[in-house]
């Protein structure tokens, strides 16, 4: 380091500073998507909990995403719903890596709950009359420990390390929350190796479930294509749709932001992703596993005319 820099104790976000203005505006809509976001996972949690008949693997990995859906939003957002206010937006280098750590061992393990989730597809449509065996309980429950293990084993040590860099500088970040790259941008000494390691470590880690969920669908497909009938086609695709699309969002905007190198990163294409992901997308799972889950719909339903039945008697 030159003389003239100092080490960093605080950092700063400046990602809203050009939208002064409408920072009163994006706390409304951000608070406004997050209790709807809260209040929708809720209730997928609380419909899967107090109806007998979803006692199922397949809502069993659901309730996961949901609570882990929570989780990762409010990792971030909170946060930013406070800075949204003030006019002062900065964060301990401490409460930095806090932040880090949340957010990132919850994207980690979503992605080894989304390809659970996946197999767990694969074994009810590939091979039926082996389900109960293959996704009994005791399986389920070993496949989620599983990976919220993975997330948290492998997104400490990395999130660890990054903090074992030096900071130092202005100390501003051009980003909404702690991202690793963003943070990484403000080491004061060659994050090169670093840098392929991370990289190494998103392969890894985030192609290796996305490659299982892939090789599942792709023995799905096959498999739902040998079935004669149209409406038999129909119902097992159906039973897969809600989960393609939700792997679609999160991996889409995953694989766009940490398989990327350090230099092909802008921080307008950061903060648009990281909405997608961190905002976005938990948003959307509980419209998409409510209107397009004919199982979750009904029990809905049915718990809807039973209230109704209860206030009219």
């Amino acid at each position: 380091m030159s003389g003239n820099q100092s080490l960093c104790t605080h950092f700063t976000f400046v990602a809203f500073s050009s939208l002064a203005e409408l920072q009163p505006v994006l706390f409304i809509v951000f608070l406004a998507i997050y209790l709807f976001t809260m209040g929708g996972n809720l209730l997928i949690i609380g419909l899967i909990w107090g109806t007998p008949s979803l006692h199922t693997p397949m809502y069993f990995f659901l309730v996961n995403l949901s609570f882990l859906e929570m989780c990762y939003i409010t990792s971030v957002v909170p946060q930013m719903l406070v800075h949204l206010l003030v006019e002062i937006k900065t964060i301990s280098v401490g409460c930095c890596a806090a932040q880090m750590y949340v957010f990132s061992i919850l994207g980690l393990t979503e992605c080894c709950l989304l390809a659970a989730m996946a197999y767990d597809r694969f074994v009810a449509i590939c091979h039926p009359l082996h389900y109960s065996l293959l996704m009994d309980p005791r399986v389920c429950l070993k496949l989620a420990v599983a990976s919220w293990t993975t997330g948290v084993v492998v997104e400490s040590a990395q999130t660890t390390w990054i903090f074992t860099l030096l900071f130092c500088g202005t100390g501003r970040i051009q980003h909404f929350f702690c991202d690793i790259m963003p943070v990484v941008k403000l080491a004061c000494v060659d994050t090169s190796h670093n840098e392929i390691v991370m990289f190494a470590i998103s392969v890894l880690f985030i192609m290796t479930p996305c490659l299982l969920i892939l090789c599942s669908y792709v023995r799905i497909l096959v498999t739902i294509l040998r079935i004669p009938s149209a409406t038999g086609r129909s119902k097992a695709f159906s039973t897969c749709s809600s989960h393609i699309l939700v792997v679609s969002l999160f991996y889409g905007t995953a694989l766009f932001t940490y398989l990327q190198p350090k230099a092909a990163h802008s921080p307008e294409t950061d903060k648009a992703t990281a909405l997608m992901y961190t905002v976005v997308t938990p948003a959307l799972n509980p419209v998409i596993y409510t209107l397009r889950n004919k199982e979750v719909k009904e029990a809905f339903q049915r718990i809807t005319l039973r209230r109704t039945h209860r206030q009219m008697t």
